[in-house]
């Protein structure tokens, strides 16, 4: 009886030893007396024990790395403090073991590197335009070397730039400088379009008066006192004004204008006055 006992305890401990189970999203490798026997998957699975050895189980499901402020030099020699995020996964697990040791510190130093080659292409303009660019450049570059390790990186986001603050402060100078020039072109255009739009008017205007006066040649006599009229105004104005109290006019021409005015005036009282009286 106790040799049955003990055959039963031994296949019990065998198929305990022999069992595995990986999780799903999960893969392991195997080993049997030390060279590479066979990948297990997610469920349970059975090796051979004391033959067999788990010498590696890892995540196939996306990771993130995180990449640490990098003081890299832009090409125009601007220093910049550049941080990012990339998102990586395993594909092919026993390459990530078997090709490269240490795959998440490998992953730092290749991204981190070839960072700094993009961005010193660029210059600090170019850099702060042009982000989705080099997050695309740093993608295919960095999948170049990676996919020999049996992972992809899936998307590299170049996080913040940061340059020193004498730059910040002559960027802020300059974005304002072309600010108030964008202003001062908007407003000398309104003003250009005013003065077309008054020019236009103007020309309208006279228009209307030479078509009057080719048609009705009482017109004349009427404008001419318009004009008296507005000439009248004006001296007033301008004797009363604080700063102008002298007015220098054409004797010959003033005498004329003020002599017709006063006949127009005149006739168009005598006017009145017989109407009232019929």
């Amino acid at each position: 009886m106790e040799p049955i006992v003990a055959i039963v305890l031994v296949l019990i401990g065998y198929a305990l030893g022999s069992a595995k189970l990986i999780n799903q999203g999960n893969e392991a490798l195997v080993e049997r007396l030390g060279r590479f026997h066979r990948k297990l998957r997610p469920g349970l699975n059975f090796i051979v024990p004391l033959l067999d050895q788990i010498v590696m189980e890892d995540t196939t499901r996306e990771q993130v790395l995180d990449i640490k402020p990098q003081n890299v030099i832009t090409r125009d020699n601007i220093y910049l403090e550049v941080d990012g995020v990339v998102y990586w996964r395993i594909k092919d697990i026993e390459r990530s073991f078997y090709e490269i040791d240490d795959l998440q510190q490998a992953l730092s130093n290749l991204t981190t590197t070839t960072l700094r080659e993009i961005i010193a292409q660029n210059s600090l303009e170019e850099t702060n335009a042009a982000r989705s660019q080099m997050n695309t450049a740093l993608l295919d570059q960095l999948n170049q070397t990676t996919l020999q390790w049996g992972v992809e990186i899936i998307r590299v986001d170049i996080q913040s730039i940061t340059p020193p603050e004498s730059v910040r402060k002559s960027m802020e100078e300059q974005r304002a400088a072309e600010i108030n020039s964008r202003a001062a072109i908007l407003e000398a255009e309104g003003q250009r379009q005013a003065a077309i739009k008054k020019a236009e008017g103007t020309k309208t205007s006279m228009q209307i008066i030479s078509d009057a006066l080719r048609t009705s040649p009482e017109s004349k006599d009427i404008l001419r006192y318009l004009v008296a009229q507005d000439y009248i105004n004006a001296s007033y104005k301008l004797g009363e004004s604080q700063n102008a109290k002298v007015v220098f006019v054409d004797p010959g021409k003033t005498g004329e204008m003020m002599n017709q005015l006063v006949a127009e005036e005149t006739g168009n009282r005598e006017s009145n006055g017989k109407g009232s009286d019929g």
